[in-house]
């Protein structure tokens, strides 16, 4: 890896840290189909609430094209699934 490659790294963890690290899930909902249509999105995923009001939710890529899924290391619980949107 690069040097560049890892301090852009270093600085987007970091960045992120310092929103994330500390904060409570307060609410977890699938976006609505409304949402859905609304981001012309054919599927729906999970929104994630925080304690200071954000919200985290997945998305198919960085030009936010779809919804996403979120893989987890939960032995029961292996993906969150999007459903399907515009319903």
């Amino acid at each position: 890896m690069s040097k560049t490659k890892s301090l852009l790294e270093k600085k987007w963890a970091n960045t992120i840290a310092k929103k994330l690290i500390g904060r409570s899930i307060v609410s977890i909902e699938y976006i609505s189909n409304d949402e859905s249509k609304q981001n012309m999105w054919s599927k729906r995923p999970i929104a994630i609430e925080l304690d200071d009001g954000n919200w985290l939710v997945p998305v198919m890529d960085d030009e936010c094209n779809d919804g996403g899924s979120m893989t987890t290391t939960y032995k029961d619980l292996a993906i969150i699934p999007v459903l399907e949107g515009g319903e």
